[in-house]
């Protein structure tokens, strides 16, 4: 399964293309002495990368240097590769460079300030120069921190399904169908969200697929089953059909996690809301 395209050639060679990034970027940054420390996040970081991997890169920098760093943040990233154009605001700490070699770089800058414990250090980080100790110790500190669902992201996540399976009806009779698609699109993420949640861990943020599916996907096989079955074009017949699949299925991951919470299911104000428009 795949996209076939005439650049499979190309992709063969990816890994080694991240790998020669990845030497330009810590020979640049590791020689700054404005530069305190430097690490990868994401695939990298975890040790699960693969041909289509981005490099997640996180640097921290000296507090009086950081808005220098911060304004020169994509011609920093020309010093590493051929940059054949930018996801960029201004404004943000952090920057996207896209190379002529098909990597793509998302770099953020940090004071030593701003490094704080979070799940996400504890869940991959690779740290390829810190002489100070400084991603070290608060990697430390983030081990020490658990994901535990709280009755407030419940609600939050609750309340947004129940809002996109009402604004799918809306929009499709509308005959807006590229909106209703995209809220059909949000209760298949939210079943995702439901099914970490019921495992204690930490969801994607709020529209963000990365690893729901494919080979790193932590979900079974009939979950992952149910995600492709879930797939519709614009026909409001195969939509209906889709909604109802997911209903069900929310209906077991809100029992699931009201229970876990502790807190009252109630089940008939959960039909009350989706028989307004199944």
């Amino acid at each position: 399964m795949g996209f076939d395209t005439n650049q499979k050639e190309r992709d063969k060679s990816l890994t080694s293309r991240l790998n020669t990034l990845c030497e330009n970027i810590q020979n640049d940054l590791s020689t700054d002495p404005d530069v305190l420390a430097l690490f990868y996040g994401g695939s990298i970081g975890k040790g699960n990368q693969d041909l289509y991997s981005d490099i997640d890169l996180r640097i921290v920098v000296k507090a009086e240097v950081f808005e220098t760093f911060r304004k020169k943040k994509k011609e920093r990233a020309e010093n590493w590769g051929d940059v054949l154009f930018y996801e960029d605001y201004p404004w943000a700490s952090h920057s996207v460079a896209h190379f002529r070699n098909f990597i793509k770089v998302d770099s953020f800058y940090y004071t030593p300030k701003d490094l704080q414990p979070s799940l996400y250090l504890k869940q991959g980080t690779m740290i390829v120069y810190d002489p100070l100790h400084i991603v070290k110790e608060v990697v430390k500190r983030s081990n020490d921190i658990h994901y535990k669902l709280t009755q407030e992201e419940f609600e939050i996540w609750r309340g947004k399904f129940f809002a996109h399976l009402h604004e799918v009806y809306r929009r499709m009779n509308r005959g807006e169908m590229y909106y209703a698609l995209s809220s059909l699109d949000m209760l298949r993420w939210s079943i995702a969200a439901g099914w970490d949640m019921e495992k204690d861990r930490l969801p994607n943020q709020m529209r963000e697929w990365s690893k729901y599916e494919g080979k790193r996907s932590p979900f079974e096989e009939w979950q992952l089953s149910l995600l492709e079955n879930w797939d519709c074009d614009r026909n409001p017949e195969k939509i209906a059909i889709v909604m109802k699949s997911i209903c069900s299925e929310f209906k077991t991951i809100h029992k699931n996690l009201s229970e876990k919470l502790f807190i009252k299911e109630e089940p008939e104000w959960v039909d009350e809301i989706m028989k307004m428009v199944l």
